[in-house]
């Protein structure tokens, strides 16, 4: 007689000590169970460090479907309907492609699984409520940020960000090297360049986008060009995300608030040649 292929899939949301140590207890455990039955063969531990939102995102979950679809499983162990997943869409197609499949899960936390009628409806609200809480969640996230723009807190992303970086404290601080870029892009504005004539001129000269790139892009330089980081200021809050299920990012047209904070860090333009620049652009 044939062993059931048994697997069990283990994930947590951060880095934290506390998961780390959760996410390895969860694999041992599993790991476990599935070796104490003689009647079942552990075929994987499927176990990562990822949101549980978006399911593209997971790549040890989809590497279990996959697995799944080759036809390598019989069974999966797994915590909760949370843990497999938040997004209701996402969390009941793929526990209906697997029961289409013939894999059973089971959710440990809530005694259900995909192959039981009368639990269908169970497992259907467990998922919503798991949703509703990543939704509650991402207002709570959200809800601080803004409290903390209001408050003076800057949030930025410096890693694409030509001509700063952040010092130990998180306070934005001037790359030499970027920020003559920086000038010499708004110098050439300045003499009467276009931004097709500046991009030409940088790649000619050999000068490498943020991202070391040979290439630059016109999109680019035109966003440098109307920066308002460069002379010092910054505004927040200038996108913001429409849905948290799928995270895309929306120009923020007046649908959220806007945070200004002006001479929040050492400016790479005078304001007097940022003034001009922004005369031209906008004739």
């Amino acid at each position: 007689m044939s062993k059931l292929r048994v697997a069990a899939y283990c994930r947590v949301s951060s880095d934290s000590d506390e998961q780390e140590n959760s996410l390895e207890l969860q694999t041992e455990y599993y790991k476990t169970l599935i070796l104490s039955h003689e009647d079942w063969e552990l075929i994987e531990i499927y176990c990562e460090k990822a949101s549980g939102i978006n399911i593209r995102d997971r790549a040890e979950f989809n590497r279990m479907m996959r697995d799944c679809r080759s036809g390598l499983i019989d069974l999966i162990l797994t915590k909760s309907v949370s843990r497999f997943g938040r997004n209701t869409v996402d969390t009941l197609t793929a526990s209906m492609e697997l029961f289409h499949l013939g894999v059973k899960i089971e959710f440990e936390k809530e005694q259900i699984n995909n192959f039981s009628r009368e639990m269908s409806t169970a497992m259907a609200l467990h998922a919503v409520f798991a949703q509703e809480e990543s939704q509650a969640m991402s207002d709570n996230i959200r809800w601080g940020i803004q409290q903390s723009m209001r408050s003076g807190k800057v949030f930025l992303n410096c890693t694409r960000f030509l001509g700063y970086t952040k010092d130990s404290k998180g306070n934005l601080i001037i790359v030499e090297e970027e920020a003559a870029i920086v000038r010499k892009i708004f110098e050439l504005y300045l003499m009467g360049f276009g931004v097709r004539k500046i991009k030409k001129y940088l790649e000619e000269h050999h000068i490498r986008t943020v991202t070391g790139k040979d290439t630059w892009s016109t999109s680019t330089i035109d966003r440098i060009l109307s920066n308002e980081k460069y002379v010092g200021d910054v505004l927040m809050q200038k996108t913001y995300t429409e849905d948290f299920l799928t995270g895309v990012r929306k120009k923020n047209n007046g649908e959220r608030s806007m945070f200004f904070i002006e001479n929040d860090h050492e400016p790479i333009i005078s304001r007097e040649d940022f003034a001009a620049v922004q005369r031209r652009k906008n004739k």
